[in-house]
């Protein structure tokens, strides 16, 4: 298995940004000091859900400080870039790291308006315009003297410069929410970013994709290639005993999940429903389908459970919610010593 960081580093008040910017660049480099494979870089504005809010300039951050770990997106808010430019800032990322760059598409936020609205946009306009601005991107990145005419956006340039350091350009992946997403993505070949869903669910969305690509036409290698390069998403903290993982996970995950219900309520013009009781938490909202937490042995067993679902790739957000550095850096650690190794033979 492969591992890496979701990096989703919530900042509670705005004068706290410049020490949550700073920490979190530490996590990233400790990430690679302890084997991590990938650094996912989160984006989002106006509320904190992200202190460093720009992926792009943030990963150019990262690739000064390292020089192994990859530097993924989890992803870009495509809704707010124009591709052309976006092929730029990307291309030179992808020189600045010497090879390390992993775009990760979505349209953006599903819940967040407010964001939308401050770009200029609304959701529905950003789910339109995916798939051209996906086109026209990987189109600027490897093309000569190209004229495009688009629904959205008409353009013509004689070539990129530079150039993608990967040839022919950065591997791309797609955030997944649903099944039928997951689905749509395998039928092109699209490797997909799964956020938090149970075990179960875990199984079906490889199933879905593996057969939807087979269906498509795409060969056996090919297929394995792909799922090669899917990755499943939770929450993690590992420590001496279970009672401080589970301190931990339960402060960190509150505070996260009240930052966001609250930053909806106030800023998205129609508010954002109350909860349901009713009806089940989503598996993103559950702490008990979200975390990986407990003792390493605990971790490694939950891991293990992960991986026999059909998980390769396991996203892990180590900070949840603003914890403390130091516990965070404390659980990576125990991470990186005592679990990652049962999962590297």
């Amino acid at each position: 298995m492969r591992f890496g960081s979701f990096v989703f580093p919530v900042s509670h008040t705005p004068d706290n940004d410049v020490n949550v910017i700073d920490d979190t660049l530490a996590e990233v480099e400790l990430g690679e000091e302890i084997g991590l494979d990938t650094a996912w870089l989160t984006e989002h504005h106006f509320d904190g859900a992200a202190a460093h809010a720009d992926p792009l300039i943030f990963g150019a951050a990262i690739a000064a400080r390292t020089k192994r770990i990859k530097i993924g997106f989890a992803v870009l808010e495509m809704a707010f870039y124009h591709p052309v430019r976006l092929a730029v800032q990307t291309s030179v990322l992808d020189n600045l790291s010497h090879g390390r760059l992993i775009v990760g598409l979505g349209r953006g936020s599903a819940f967040n308006h407010y964001e939308y609205i401050g770009f200029g946009m609304t959701m529905e306009q950003g789910l339109e315009r995916m798939d051209e601005a996906e086109d026209l991107l990987v189109k600027a990145w490897t093309s000569e003297n190209l004229r495009y005419e688009g629904k959205y956006w008409q353009v013509a340039f004689p070539r990129l410069r530079p150039r993608p350091f990967q040839k022919p350009h950065p591997p791309i992946v797609r955030a997944c929410i649903s099944e039928a997403s997951t689905i749509a993505m395998g039928k092109i070949g699209r490797p997909v970013l799964i956020g938090v869903v149970g075990v179960p669910a875990v199984r079906n969305r490889v199933d879905v994709f593996r057969k939807a690509m087979l269906e498509s036409g795409f060969g056996e290698e090919a297929t394995e290639k792909a799922l090669d390069r899917c990755w499943f998403s939770r929450d993690v903290f590992v420590a001496k005993t279970y009672a401080e993982a589970r301190e931990n996970a339960e402060f960190g995950f509150g505070r996260e999940r009240k930052h966001f219900r609250e930053a909806r309520e106030q800023f998205n013009p129609d508010g954002f429903p109350p909860t349901d009781p009713s009806k089940p938490l989503s598996p993103g909202e559950d702490i008990e389908q979200a975390f990986i937490l407990g003792t390493p042995e605990q971790v490694a067993d939950q891991v293990a459970e992960m991986r026999d679902a059909g998980t390769r790739n396991l996203m892990l957000k180590f900070n949840t919610g603003e914890m403390d550095p130091r516990a965070v850096q404390k659980s990576m650690r125990l991470f990186g010593d005592k679990v990652m190794p049962l999962f590297k033979s």
